[in-house]
């Protein structure tokens, strides 16, 4: 077996950069790279892991980082496009992992997102789907009225407590609120600086 450098695996995982998530496509808004969506899936992970304590953060966080790196070599495939392909999955993450010093690492994380055999497994698939359902609350408080049919079916996809309860919460609560609330706070102090120039 010919040893893997790491930088030729990072060049690899560089790639989810330029791979376009294609559900979008089929919206007709909005528009995400692969990496975005692996960044945000993390990030939902972490706060999944404030709600569940108890669950191993750092394997959940992992398996979120890497759940999609066999898009680098499959591509993004959706629920539309899959029926129609044989991607050999399998095939890929042997062939992808393989010659690298923590390749096994790498193979045993994203298989187990997989299964979904673990408690953080199901977590991590949770916060994949939450990290869309973001994607598209955010097109629905900008006008897209078709995010909401979408937000209506991918919700049924989520099934932790924890998951279920952030994905309330998010379709509760506008997507520019935090924003707005800086806004608001920054006129706030401007206000009372006035005042406090006209008292003195």
């Amino acid at each position: 077996m010919t040893e893997r450098s790491p930088a030729d695996f990072l060049f690899e995982a560089r790639f989810l950069k330029a791979i376009p998530r294609s559900g979008f496509a089929f919206l007709g808004a909005g528009r995400e790279s692969v990496a975005e969506h692996v960044y945000l899936t993390t990030v939902v992970a972490f706060v999944l892991s404030v709600l569940v304590p108890h669950v191993d953060r750092n394997r959940l966080m992992f398996l979120c980082l890497f759940h999609d790196l066999p898009e680098a070599r499959i591509g993004d495939l959706n629920s539309v496009q899959k029926p129609y392909h044989r991607p050999q999955p399998e095939r890929c993450l042997r062939e992808m992992t393989e010659g690298l010093m923590f390749g096994g690492q790498l193979a045993e994380w994203i298989s187990e997102f997989e299964t979904g055999g673990t408690q953080e497994a199901l977590l991590a698939r949770d916060a994949d789907q939450i990290a869309l359902i973001l994607e598209l609350k955010w097109l629905l408080d900008h006008g897209v009225a078709d995010a909401g049919r979408w937000i209506d079916s991918v919700r049924l996809r989520v099934h932790t407590e924890a998951g279920r309860s952030l994905t309330d919460e998010i379709l509760n609560t506008e997507s520019d609120e935090w924003w707005w609330r800086i806004v608001r706070a920054c006129n706030q102090a401007k206000r009372l600086d006035h005042e406090n120039e006209e008292a003195t």
